[in-house]
């Protein structure tokens, strides 16, 4: 099992910049992907962009590609999610997540972080 805590996040203006961390422990060399999901007030939680362990390749979500970036710090067991041009749309519960390799399935997940943005 992979353990997950999440930092980051908060309330900035439109336009503006957040990141967010996840930190990973436990049996992380058994991870299949890393990915980043966020839920709505009123939604159903959607997926904003994943991370392949094994060779770093990424992908995103429609909505964020080309404003968010995953990445991740090997040293650190830590990814990330840098979130620019942030809309108020953007506002919601962020979650961080991993899938381990024997199920491919997001099944591990973080406590959760609130971003806000406001107009």
């Amino acid at each position: 099992q992979v353990q997950l805590v999440q930092s980051g996040g908060g309330l900035v203006q439109a336009g503006g910049s957040l990141r967010l961390s996840c930190a990973a422990s436990g049996r992380t060399f058994s991870t299949y992907a890393m990915g980043w999901f966020r839920r709505a007030p009123g939604k159903e939680r959607e997926f904003v962009a994943q991370l392949m362990w094994s060779d770093s390749r990424t992908n995103y979500a429609d909505s964020v590609k080309g404003r968010f970036t995953i990445s991740r710090d090997n040293a650190k067991n830590t990814v990330y999610l840098q979130m620019n041009s942030l809309k108020p749309e953007d506002t919601a519960l962020y979650y961080c997540a991993a899938a381990p390799t024997i199920t491919r399935t997001y099944n591990q997940w973080g406590q959760g972080t609130q971003v806000t943005v406001s107009s």
